[in-house]
């Protein structure tokens, strides 16, 4: 984590020059963001990732040699405190979603507009997810059903893990699966942040979650949120 008054140092990594120097003249604009590299592949990105202090790493999926997949699940597994923010053209890329199972901290499409660019880096480096919420539902249609199944009676473990929690902790839960921050959740509830964060702690330990998009998948599974139903439901 960068020292309190220090900016967040991003790399980019894309094999399209164009694509890097867009996001470069976003990022360069920005006060408190400093742009530290950036890499044209996967294994750049690994090479880069081990020789500099890099806060947020902004990866692109499909790539020459070594995609954005390993490359991810490399950075993160590695004793770096770097954090990869996925970015792909494609709202059905299922190989974006991989990334995020190898330990992706946020997941944007390439059309995302600046604020929310700069916005998702920020929540990412305090140790947030982002999660774009337009793709949260494409992820659930995808993947819910491919999700192991827990010991015991489905049914049964359902009922139970749901009625452990709290009318806050559902709360909390529903604003996670709608894709909100952290900090979104708080002016929403009129609660402070760290409030959320205990809420949302809660909630992994209560659901047996490994991280928000487990809730997400866990909130859009059982139909916790209003006007939706379960993927093959």
């Amino acid at each position: 984590m960068t020292a309190i008054g220090s900016p967040i140092r991003v790399a980019i990594v894309d094999d399209q020059a164009l694509v890097r120097a867009g996001f470069r003249m976003v990022l360069e604009a920005e006060a408190g963001i400093e742009v530290v590299g950036e890499a044209v592949d996967g294994r750049t990105a690994i090479a880069l990732a081990g020789a500099r202090e890099i806060d947020v790493m902004l990866m692109d999926v499909r790539m020459p040699g070594v995609d954005g997949i390993a490359a991810t699940e490399a950075i993160v597994a590695s004793a770096r405190p770097t954090r990869v923010i996925v970015l792909t053209t494609f709202d059905l890329d299922e190989y974006a979603f991989a990334a995020l199972r190898a330990g992706a901290s946020g997941f944007l499409l390439k059309d995302v507009r600046p604020a929310e660019l700069l916005a998702a880096i920020r929540t990412v480096h305090t140790g947030d997810a982002a999660l774009a919420p337009r793709v949260i539902r494409r992820m659930i249609d995808l993947f819910a059903a491919d999700l192991p199944a827990r010991d015991g009676d489905r049914a049964g473990t359902t009922t139970d893990e749901l009625d452990t929690l709290t009318p806050r902790e559902r709360e909390v839960l529903v604003a996670v699966a709608q894709g909100r921050s952290n900090s979104e959740i708080a002016e929403t509830f009129f609660l402070s942040e760290s409030t959320v964060k205990t809420h949302v702690g809660r909630l992994l330990q209560k659901l047996a979650a490994r991280d928000r998009v487990q809730l997400v998948i866990f909130a859009y599974e059982h139909d916790l949120l209003p006007g939706t139903s379960s993927p093959g439901g």
